[in-house]
């Protein structure tokens, strides 16, 4: 298997606070894996969070969909079909048309 069907997202740990929603600037550590395991990326190996604002596309529709109700200190497995993420462009390590899993855990709201 290369690929999944649709976006899944699994809370492993719990968050306080309000929750994320478009025009937020999240400050998030995390960690992408292909489905077959082998890691692209992490944050947490370079120990510098990753900032973005939810909602704008300036990242993949995975994240976009999946990270809306976070709250700080929130840990979530999203499982992104390609179509959710790189489609038929290969990149970073990552083949064209490949299912993506991501550890996320938000940090801060700003």
């Amino acid at each position: 298997m290369t690929d999944f069907e649709s976006l899944n997202i699994e809370t492993t740990k719990e968050g306080e606070g309000s929750e994320a929603k478009d025009g937020d600037t999240l400050v998030v550590h995390y960690e992408g894996t292909l489905i077959n395991g082998s890691k692209f990326d992490s944050s947490f190996d370079r120990d510098v969070p990753f900032q973005f604002i939810l909602g704008q596309g300036s990242v993949i529709q995975g994240w976009e969909e999946g990270l809306v109700g976070m709250k700080v200190g929130e840990e979530r497995i999203l499982k992104i079909p390609s179509k959710m993420a790189y489609g038929s462009y290969s990149t970073g390590g990552i083949p064209a048309n490949s299912g993506l899993i991501f550890r996320v855990e938000l940090l801060e709201i700003e």
